[in-house]
C-alpha cells in the first residue's frame, strides 16, 4: 500500500519493476513538475524522411516540436521549470517556436556534443550538459499525443521507488503481431546526477537507449490504465504516417 493508502501493483520485470496503471499522487509530495526541466529530441538526421529535418515537418498545420512543447506546456498537476530543445540544424527556428510556447528566457536549444548523429542518447548527454533542474523528462518531437499526465507518473514513480529513472512502457504491437508491454525508453524521467554514467556510456561506444536503462537503477511505469490513449506513443518515421495522422 503506498502512503495515501491505494494499492500500487509492481511485478518483478528486467531491467526493473513496472509500476501498473496510474500512481497516486502523495507519492509525489518531495518534488514537483517545476522541478522538471523538458528536453524535446530532435536532432536526428530523419533518414526514413529523406534526410529532412523532422522536428519542423507540419502536423495540421503545427511543426511537430512545437506539438511536442505543447504537450510539455500542458501537462498536469504542475508547471515545467522550463524546456531543452536538442537540435542539430535549424537552431533559430527551434528557438523561435520554443519562446512562442514556452515564452522567452525559458528555452534552450542545444546541439549534440558531436557532429556524427549519435542518437537519442546523445541528445539525452546535451539536455543534461545545460539542465539546472534535478530531473529531466525526454520526449521525442515525432510523438504528438504522448500523455499530459506522462511527467506526473513518472516523478510518482521515482520518487516512490527511489530509482533514478522512470522510463514509460506501453501496449505495442511487437514484429510477432503480439500487442505486449514494451518499453518506450525515448519517454523517461531522469535524475540529473545520471549524466557521468551517461558520459562514460556514451565514450565506451555505447549508443543503445535501452541497454543503458538497464545498466541503472529504473522503474518502468506502464501507461495501459483504463482511459490511456492507444496511440499515447506513437510516433511518425515516414511522411506517410504523418499523413495518416492529420484530420
Amino acid at each position: 500500500m503506498t502512503p495515501s493508502g491505494l494499492p500500487l501493483q509492481a511485478s518483478a520485470a528486467a531491467g526493473g519493476r513496472v509500476l501498473s496503471g496510474a500512481a497516486p499522487v502523495a507519492a509525489a509530495a518531495a518534488l514537483t513538475l517545476s522541478d522538471i526541466t523538458g528536453l524535446v529530441l530532435a536532432g536526428g538526421r530523419g533518414m526514413r524522411m529523406g534526410g529532412i529535418d523532422k522536428g519542423l515537418q507540419p502536423l495540421n498545420g503545427v511543426p511537430l516540436v512545437q506539438l511536442a512543447m505543447q504537450r510539455l506546456a500542458g501537462q498536469h498537476a504542475g508547471v515545467l521549470a522550463g524546456v531543452v530543445v536538442n537540435a542539430n540544424r535549424n537552431i533559430d527556428t527551434y528557438l523561435a517556436l520554443g519562446e512562442t510556447t514556452f515564452g522567452a528566457g525559458r528555452v534552450q536549444v542545444v546541439a549534440d556534443r558531436e557532429t556524427d548523429f549519435s542518437g537519442p542518447l546523445a541528445g539525452f548527454q546535451a539536455g543534461l550538459d545545460v539542465c539546472s533542474t534535478p530531473l529531466m523528462l525526454t520526449v521525442p518531437c515525432d510523438s504528438p499525443f504522448f500523455p499530459l499526465d506522462l511527467a506526473h507518473r513518472l516523478l510518482v514513480a521515482l520518487l516512490h521507488t527511489g530509482a533514478d529513472l522512470a522510463v514509460a512502457v506501453a501496449p505495442e504491437k511487437g514484429r510477432d503481431g503480439l500487442v505486449a508491454l514494451r518499453s518506450q525508453p525515448v519517454f523517461c524521467l531522469m535524475r540529473t546526477t545520471l549524466a557521468p554514467r551517461l558520459h562514460d556510456y556514451l565514450l565506451s561506444g555505447g549508443r543503445k537507449v535501452d541497454a543503458w536503462a538497464a545498466s541503472v537503477q529504473r522503474v518502468q511505469v506502464a501507461f495501459n490504465a483504463p482511459g490511456d490513449d492507444p496511440r499515447a506513443f506513437t510516433n511518425t518515421n515516414t511522411l506517410d504516417e504523418l499523413r495518416q495522422l492529420e484530420g
